[in-house]
């Protein structure tokens, strides 16, 4: 929208940022006190200093910008955890539960629309929009009830991925139709077909000879791999809408381009802050975004189509995934996730609308759809547990008498590799436990921060991990659920003070123990609750002594008998 000169705020796009930030700290605290979402809260703050309401913030090319990178970091981090062992496992999952819950929603919606009283093509329109779920606020809540690589998250993810690949495609036949040509259909797919084989090539290329290097590279200073992930994710999103795809799917892409190296945790933990700084400015552009100019006389058909979506949905998730061996719990968890419209449902109605197909009817009552599906659903994710244990009951439909997928990972046992002990700190002492540790038949796991060292220990086929034990987000990407000990070989008390502090917060019930190089540091260790201080030196030196002692005692025996 213009706004005139003299409309504009006399203090600038810096002054509106300040405020912006400080009415959603209020607002989000506000929210926090009462037990709500902030997610809610932002898009609320959006809608009110938006052209809806009060009209406080007119730099929205700045706001739509940093959304726009939020958006890329999200995804790119996304990209991130799923690696090619996670596809393997639940690919054909999520495949199936995305590809049906797509035909689900288009058919029965499409009938329903049409008993609604709408026209044939507002009908098709509406359905089709109703199909895509919002990738980025589901992630985001399973990332804040760390829920994202579970069994459900990571199901739920890969459906997802399969609705935003739906989304691509229905974007570039839209643009196909734009000249109502016979012959652009025929063009399209084979240009599509072209682009998805040179994507796929330039992914493999990347992947196998270049990025492995060049992230090792980068490793060697972490402000510097943080650097490079960002602008690798940034990259690929610009190259991704530059090759008729979007920025979504190449922010995607360039995450799981680095899915399989041996820096993604420390990658990811770092991008954690920066993520949720950016989507705060997400949702207040989509809040800011809504047209609510055309919603009176939508009200009902709105409340038909929500229903649809927040309870038709997670039924044919949950029905797929029974079918293939789920447990209902599972189902019940992984369906919340398609229990609302995203975004994209409105900006391709808008599309529809700029090609004359439908009236703007349609985008008031996506809207409505889309403000009732993305508030009740936040609630019911963020709720599930307790949603689960109320319908548990009325959900053994949706379970075989033989979940043998599920049954089958029970089966397993404690997974394999997982350690029984974690040691951070590769050094000279780290490296040594380590190694002894794994000849001694112990699951044992190492983390350091020196790529170096992580590379030789590696070429010694020794299991590590690269990142920072004082990061909470790294040390949540570690399997300490199951670890017994943790031992930290950190020279200097702040940085063990950081760690044991992270490693509070990350959740880890297990026993500590310390390496130390002085008493003062040891008493240090004690006093914050390490229950076993090593100390090298003093170790080292008690060994010695007790091994002269023993040889001497031997020898005098010897002179005795004699």
């Amino acid at each position: 929208m213009s706004v005139s000169s003299e409309a504009v705020p006399a203090y600038g796009p810096y002054a509106e940022f300040a405020l912006l930030l400080l009415v959603s700290a209020l607002v989000g605290a506000f929210a926090v006190r009462l037990r709500q979402p902030v997610l809610i809260a932002y898009i609320v703050v959006g809608i009110l200093v938006g052209p809806a309401a009060f009209g406080l913030v007119t730099a929205h090319d700045q706001i739509d910008l940093l959304a726009q990178v939020g958006v890329t970091v999200l995804l790119f981090v996304v990209g991130l955890k799923l690696d090619l062992h996670h596809v393997r496992h639940i690919g054909a999952v999520a495949l199936a539960t995305g590809l049906g819950q797509l035909a689900f929603t288009i058919a029965f919606g499409f009938v329903l629309i049409l008993l609604l009283g709408k026209g044939m093509m507002e009908a098709l329109y509406v359905a089709v929009a109703l199909t895509f779920s919002s990738t980025i606020i589901i992630v985001k809540l399973l990332s804040d009830k760390r829920e994202l690589d579970s069994l459900h998250g990571r199901i739920a993810v890969g459906f997802l991925i399969v609705q935003d690949v739906a989304v691509v495609l229905a974007m570039m036949a839209m643009s196909a139709l734009r000249g109502a040509e016979g012959e652009a259909l025929g063009v399209l797919l084979v240009s599509l077909v072209g682009r998805l084989v040179g994507a796929a090539a330039l992914m493999y290329l990347l992947m196998r000879y270049v990025l492995p290097r060049l992230v090792a590279a980068m490793a060697r200073s972490q402000e510097l791999l943080l650097v490079f992930a960002i602008a690798w994710g940034t990259g690929l999103a610009a190259l991704g809408e530059w090759a008729g795809f979007s920025k979504e799917a190449g922010a995607f892409l360039a995450g799981f381009s680095l899915a399989s190296t041996s820096y993604r945790e420390a990658m990811s933990a770092r991008l954690t802050g920066i993520r949720d700084f950016l989507l705060l400015f997400f949702f207040i552009d989509l809040g800011a975004k809504l047209d609510f100019s055309t919603l009176g006389g939508e009200l009902w058909p709105a409340v038909a189509l929500s229903l649809f979506v927040l309870i038709g949905n997670p039924l044919i998730v949950m029905a797929i995934m029974g079918y293939m061996g789920y447990r209902k719990r599972t189902g019940f968890l992984a369906g919340l996730t398609v229990a609302q419209i995203s975004e994209f449902s409105i900006v391709f109605v808008a599309m529809g609308i700029s090609l004359g197909h439908i009236g703007v009817e349609a985008l008031g009552l996506t809207t409505l759809v889309g403000l009732v599906t993305i508030t009740l659903s936040t609630y019911m994710i963020l709720y599930s547990q307790d949603l689960y244990e109320r319908l548990a009951p009325m959900l053994g439909v949706f379970e075989r008498r033989h979940p043998f997928r599920e049954l089958a990972v029970e089966r397993q046992g404690r997974a394999a590799g997982q350690p029984d002990i974690i040691v951070f700190g590769l050094g000279r002492y780290g490296s040594r436990l380590l190694s002894q540790l794994r000849a001694a038949g112990v699951n044992v796991l190492g983390v350091d921060f020196d790529p170096e060292a992580i590379r030789a220990l590696r070429r010694k086929s020794l299991p590590v991990r690269y990142g920072d034990g004082e990061d909470p987000s790294f040390l949540e990407s570690l399997p300490l659920a199951g670890a017994a000990w943790v031992v930290t070989t950190f020279p200097q008390w702040e940085s063990n003070r950081a760690f044991l502090h992270a490693l509070r917060a990350a959740g880890f019930e297990g026993h500590i123990a310390g390496v130390v190089r002085d008493d003062m540091h040891g008493q240090a260790l004690g006093a914050a609750g390490v229950e076993r201080v090593l100390n090298p030196f003093a170790d080292a030196a008690d060994y010695a002594a007790r091994a002269f002692a023993a040889e001497l005692q031997v020898r005098n025996e010897k002179e005795i008998h004699a």
